[in-house]
């Protein structure tokens, strides 16, 4: 790091002995300081307000005040970037998917099996993500501005030229959204406010370990027209359907019998991330050619962008978030900065320009006006 002064951390756990082990683990990095522990919730929101941290990790299970309304009092009173410390477990999958759909940044998951060793597996986890929650630019600020936006399609999106109309010249046959950090809460701005009847399907790779991708894929089918669902092996690709690559495994599509199929697969085991942006998209282009869209929001690295300049060299298109409405400006930046994208969108001009490509156009609800 070259930063002159160490990151300030605030670790809010009820246990003893985990905030002694997080403290230990983040100030053995070098540039990182925990500037304060708290045992609770009403204590922890006290020290933020007093310390200022610049990064906050937040424990889900704590007497009174929990994480979840430790989290909500945080974002409302003196947004800061927090990292949740989640189980992992079903039950922990669908509170961790609820905390970043409030805010919270990215969470970190801890075997319960064995505390010592399943927290010690964190130990490089934890730091690279709260190096990386500190290089972003006024993230709080930028958070609270995302929780509160509300989707319309009634303005004209930014765009990398000047034709507000723009529009592929040839047939879209299906969407591919690649995504990793703040996508629950992004992907809530995007998913819902698509057209009931779009003729085509929606992939979602979003990075995450297992069960956290099922839950979120849950949540969003309750709040959507579509349907929203974690992909299963064999699945048909159908329009009108939104497929979420399942945590921890990547996503192929094949020929399948006259009919375009789904496939879990381990293969191949040497990329960064699994579920990988690149692996899904490349398998997608290897059956729809140019007519598959990639649409590359916030995260962390930059997963996609080889399989977008694949498809960009076989005359196809490609949709960025901008930087101001993403939680972390990774991915969607490479795909800019490599002169890839044909479209700049902000987040809340995401659905709208999917839909209208389809000569749909939606109220907040997701219904034709």
């Amino acid at each position: 790091m070259t930063n002159s002064r160490k990151i300030k951390v605030l670790v809010i756990d009820d246990s003893a002995f985990m905030r002694k082990t997080l403290t230990f683990m983040l100030e053995s990095a070098g540039d990182i300081e925990v500037i304060a522990t708290a045992k609770d919730g009403p204590e922890g929101y006290e020290m933020i307000r007093k310390y200022q941290p610049d990064v906050v990790t937040l424990d889900f299970e704590m007497p009174g005040l929990n994480g979840l309304e430790t989290l909500e009092k945080i974002m409302k009173d003196c947004p800061v970037p927090v990292l949740m410390v989640s189980s992992f477990t079903t039950a922990g999958a669908d509170i961790t998917i609820k905390a970043l759909s409030m805010g919270a940044v990215d969470f970190l998951s801890k075997e319960p099996s064995s505390i010592i060793s399943g927290v010690m597996k964190i130990k490089d986890e934890l730091i690279y993500k709260i190096r990386n929650i500190y290089k972003q630019n006024s993230i709080a600020t930028r958070l609270k501005r995302i929780s509160n936006i509300s989707v319309s399609g009634k303005q004209a999106a930014k765009q990398k030229t000047d034709n507000a109309n723009w529009l592929p010249a040839f047939e879209i046959k299906a969407i591919l959204i690649g995504i990793s950090t703040g996508g629950p809460l992004s992907l809530q701005k995007v998913i819902p406010h698509l057209h009931a009847q779009l003729p085509v399907p929606v992939i979602i790779v979003q990075h995450m370990p297992p069960m956290f991708t099922f839950s979120l894929a849950d949540r969003l089918n309750k709040l959507s027209e579509l349907t929203v669902k974690e992909a299963s092996n064999e699945d048909v690709l159908e329009p009108s359907k939104v497929y979420f690559a399942p945590g921890g495994k990547h996503l192929l599509a094949s020929h399948s019998t006259g009919f375009i199929t789904l496939k879990i697969s381990d293969i191949p085991d040497n990329t960064l991330y699994k579920p990988s942006v690149d692996v899904t998209l490349n398998s997608l282009i290897d059956i729809y050619g140019k007519s598959v869209l990639p649409v590359i929001m916030t995260g962390m690295g930059k997963d996609g962008l080889e399989a977008v300049k694949r498809i960009k060299q076989i005359g196809g298109y490609a949709i960025a978030q901008d930087e101001e409405s993403s939680v972390v400006y990774g991915m969607p930046r490479a795909i800019v900065d490599n002169n890839l994208a044909d479209l700049i969108l902000p987040l809340d001009k995401i659905a709208f320009q999917i839909n209208k490509i389809f000569n749909y156009e939606y109220s907040n609800a997701g219904n034709v006006v």
